[in-house]
């Protein structure tokens, strides 16, 4: 054992106990049919823990000891106990069983965990490529940009017309330019914030990804506040509202592809729907990204 290992585990224990609070925090008794009383007095919100216990159907201790992080031998019929009693859906349940998970593993088998990628494979570049008239941009889990075809380049200059390395979180929160760009930039941010917290649950030890919550947390309010809330999202697909700077306003139905069966790495890709001015303003970008190819550099 490391003599960083047991702070490495006490983090994740915090992280599973924050994350059940917080679960726990947005219900309340009436919510989940459990009686109240004209003068019950809560010093916290949503449900205490001795209602998530008997929502769950174990005892207080136990309840108790598995919020404190305590996951020890936890049986599937628990999981799917909190899960129904403190209503998460598909992505706070994967995030929970990948907390457990890591807080079960041996140190051993944590460190055999697949890594984040930093790189993609050249075919995936040549299938990028292989889209000239669909933007694609590939990402991980901590929201670096690792590849984009020339299409997708031009969706996001100048953010991505630069050699230097470019991370999608960076620019949501420290760039002054994301609250136009971003029309809806609120639900960016959020999505971005859950995105980065899952990736945080299936790979806590990811010191890179610390680095950068630990860079967003200091630099950013909007960031800080969000990170604290523990949400998580699945995010394979939407539509992403876009201020262009050539084309203008932009509506783009996205789908995030996964590149590997156990990482987190995504091919993102954005079509419009035939017809649309959407799709007419991108078939513009288009022909200004063949004919102009712009280097300026982004500031951050």
């Amino acid at each position: 054992m490391t003599t960083g290992e047991p702070s490495s585990r006490d983090a994740v224990r915090a992280e599973i106990r924050e994350f059940l609070s917080t679960r726990r925090a947005r219900i309340s008794p009436a919510d989940a049919g459990l009686p109240t009383y004209g003068d019950d007095r809560r010093r916290v919100p949503g449900l205490r823990r001795e209602e998530a216990a008997l929502l769950v159907g174990v005892s207080p201790q136990y309840y108790i000891r598995l919020e404190r992080g305590d996951a020890t031998g936890v049986s599937e019929s628990v999981i799917e106990g909190i899960v129904h009693a403190l209503r998460l859906d598909d992505a706070e349940r994967a995030h929970l069983l990948d907390l457990l998970r890591t807080a079960n593993s041996p140190t051993r088998a944590r460190r055999r965990r697949t890594p984040t990628a930093n790189r993609v494979r050249p075919s995936i570049q040549r299938l990028a490529d292989a889209m000239p008239t669909v933007p694609a941009v590939v990402m991980n889990g901590r929201l670096d940009v690792l590849a984009m075809n020339d299409l997708g380049r031009a969706l996001f200059t100048p953010w991505y017309d630069t050699d230097q390395p470019v991370n999608n979180a960076r620019l949501v929160f420290l760039d002054p330019a994301a609250a136009t760009v971003f029309r809806d930039w609120e639900m960016v941010a959020n999505d971005t914030v859950a995105i980065l917290r899952a990736e945080a649950g299936r790979d806590p030890y990811d010191k890179k990804l610390s680095a950068l919550v630990g860079e967003l947390s200091t630099r950013s309010e909007d960031f800080r506040v969000r990170w604290a809330a523990h949400d998580v999202r699945i995010h394979n697909t939407g539509i992403k509202k876009l201020r262009h700077p050539v084309v203008g306003d932009l509506d783009l139905p996205f789908e995030s592809l996964a590149l590997e069966s156990n990482g987190s790495t995504s091919l993102v890709t954005y079509l419009p729907e035939p017809g649309t001015p959407s799709h007419d303003a991108l078939t513009l970008l288009a022909s200004w990204s063949t004919d102009s190819k712009p280097r300026t550099s982004s500031h951050l």
